[in-house]
């Protein structure tokens, strides 16, 4: 599987250079998206013009169908918007994101980001309990709650807590995880 295999590298540098200098670069991005576009292509010209030939090869080369790629490319992209526009995510995760809908597809792209969303959240309650405390977190989780029980409002958090509250998003460096969890063979699943 050349396209996988050509995602997984594209997918760990991001992940590299977005753990450590907080950024996903376009050089990374650009040429995964030109690269699976060209493959989805490719593939779709090589089934026309030799379907048993490019029936025997696509398990080799990995790509998927020209109308997934491009549904994958556009869903991936568009689910993440609202976390580019609300959330505080970087427009390299939202390009990232694109990209591996292009290459793996729409279903097994919205699988991946998925994935990566529960690891990136499990990473970030691990992080918060670390920096806050366990028991620190639930009074101000009973506090909250109480607050919005009693006041029918959820209460301001001082800008101290606030800042704590800030942690980055671990997106980039959740995802090959989540390629694994979703790509590869599971014995028993």
């Amino acid at each position: 599987m050349i396209a996988m295999l050509l995602l997984v590298v594209l997918v760990l540098i991001a992940a590299v250079t977005d753990a450590t200098r907080h950024r996903i670069y376009n050089w990374t991005t650009y040429p995964g998206m030109i690269a699976g576009l060209m493959i989805a292509i490719l593939g779709a010209v090589w089934q026309w013009a030799a379907p048993e030939s490019a029936a025997s090869w696509q398990p080799v080369v990995g790509w998927v169908d020209w109308n997934d790629a491009l549904l994958g490319f556009v869903v991936c992209g568009v689910v993440m918007l609202p976390c580019f526009l609300f959330f505080g995510t970087g427009g390299g995760d939202v390009k990232l994101v694109a990209m591996i809908g292009l290459v793996a597809g729409l279903e097994k792209g919205l699988e991946i980001l998925l994935w990566t969303f529960i690891f990136a959240g499990c990473i970030g309650l691990a992080v918060l309990i670390w920096k806050i405390g366990p028991a620190k977190l639930l009074a101000r989780m009973g506090q909250m709650l109480l607050g919005v029980l009693t006041l029918g409002t959820v209460l301001r958090l001082p800008p101290d807590e606030k800042k704590v509250l800030q942690l980055p998003v671990v997106l980039a460096p959740c995802a090959p995880l989540a390629m694994a969890a979703a790509l590869l063979p599971w014995p028993g699943l």
